[in-house]
């Protein structure tokens, strides 16, 4: 696969619950998905100084998954 995912290869990975998310359910995990991806990129693009360089990082490169993908 290469290093840029597509919108719904983003949702689909981040519908997998976090343990604290799976202890208290979601109606659905899409939406939520959805949502908390639209949050990040907005945080993520919100006052960029000129001279920054942004450096994109997927989680497999940052922590040491806790339950093998599917």
């Amino acid at each position: 696969m290469s290093d840029e995912w597509s919108e719904a290869d983003r949702v689909e990975s981040r519908a997998h619950l976090l343990p604290e998310e799976a202890a208290v359910g979601s109606d659905d995990p899409e939406a939520q998905a959805e949502a908390i991806l639209t949050e990040s990129d907005v945080r993520e693009d919100r006052n960029v100084a000129p001279d920054t360089v942004l450096e994109h990082r997927t989680s497999d490169q940052t922590v040491t998954p806790s339950e093998p993908p599917d």
